[in-house]
């Protein structure tokens, strides 16, 4: 007794209540803190318990598909309610631990956030990096280089984790770049970015390099997926992928692929074949682009720009819904055509978005 009053007395009864509180506070407190762990080829970033969380509750499948320049927080908060919590990992091949804070603190509602930088395909074989892929219950692809996702993953473990994440229903979302290698078909940018002025001109262009089934989220069994889309003026490039999958014979007819182009501060989300979309506060009046072959490219060669009439295109924005399945929805339908290597479209004025 007497060893217990002495430090009460000198200390107060306030203080003496912090310092037994003192190391759960800490407990707490480091919780919040990142965590770096480095291997070769490796970074590892944590927020949050190291440890494994089983979660009672059964996830729900589903992507975000996010257009890049500013993260919309609307769809982290959706990927975190499908997954019901538990662990949110993001995997990139370049950059640091940007997203720890922001899903942890700012979304919330998850056990913690870890954050894999994988730079090598040895790297994408670490079992570590592995192990830490197949525990999380929402998968995340950071924006980059989505070339650098092509070489440095396919094929790999990683790869193979990825898909088994799939497998189990476990919600995924992308943006930028994360978003460019979620379709069947992907402009992997191998010799790099392309312009559409350029693609138009030429749709065997050195830079039009696609890769397919790097990833293919429930729903885009069937298409391309593309980032920044109006704001860096990706439809001409869109329409040469199209015309260049169905005229080599990557597909099994011009009705067999199709093409899908999210706006900077849009995400789209699929809860199935159901697309619905939302917009960070800021980035309002901006959509996402449903594009439909209805025939097949008319000049698709190399070194002759193209012609690629009659491409149907659905815009959604904020108010606006589609469906995968049935190709359609609460839209603006029009057409887009390429003539010689120029877009036009039967809109007013001729605008393509």
């Amino acid at each position: 007794m007497d060893n217990w009053t002495a430090p009460a007395r000198r200390l107060g009864l306030r203080a003496l209540l912090l310092l037994c509180l003192l190391p759960a506070l800490l407990g707490s407190a480091l919780a919040a803190n990142t965590v770096t762990r480095k291997g070769k080829g490796w970074e590892y970033y944590l927020t949050g318990s190291a440890a494994d969380r089983v979660l009672p509750a059964p996830r729900r499948a589903g992507a975000a598909l996010m257009g890049g320049e500013a993260d919309v927080d609307g769809a982290f908060r959706w990927l975190v309610q499908r997954a019901g919590g538990g662990d949110f990992v993001v995997i990139r091949a370049s950059g640091d631990d940007g997203y720890q804070s922001y899903v942890f603190d700012t979304i919330g509602g998850v056990d913690s956030v870890e954050t894999l930088v994988v730079a090598t395909r040895d790297a994408a074989n670490d079992p570590f990096v592995v192990d830490r892929v197949l525990r999380a219950e929402v998968l995340f692809i950071a924006g980059g280089d989505q070339s650098d996702y092509v070489k440095l993953w396919s094929g790999t473990a990683l790869h193979d984790a990825i898909k088994a994440l799939q497998r189990r229903n476990v919600p995924v979302g992308g943006i930028s770049a994360g978003l460019a290698v979620m379709g069947a078909l992907d402009f992997a940018a191998l010799n790099g970015t392309l312009a559409s002025s350029d693609a138009l001109s030429d749709p065997y262009n050195k830079r039009v390099s696609l890769d397919s089934g790097f990833l293919t989220v429930s729903g885009l069994e069937a298409d391309i997926t593309d980032s920044h889309f109006a704001a860096r003026d990706r439809m001409g490039r869109m329409l040469a992928f199209l015309a260049r999958s169905i005229q080599d014979q990557r597909v099994s007819g011009f009705d067999a692929i199709r093409g899908v182009g999210v706006d900077a501060g849009v995400a789209v989300l699929l809860d199935g074949l159901q697309a619905t979309l939302l917009t960070q506060p800021g980035y309002e009046g901006r959509g996402a682009y449903f594009l439909r072959p209805l025939m097949a490219p008319t000049v698709c060669a190399p070194k002759q720009p193209l012609t690629f009439r009659n491409v149907q295109v659905d815009k959604i924005t904020a108010s606006g819904n589609f469906n995968l399945s049935t190709w359609s929805g609460l839209s603006a339908r029009y057409q887009v055509n390429a003539e010689a290597g120029v877009l036009t479209s039967e809109q007013a004025g001729g605008a393509v978005y």
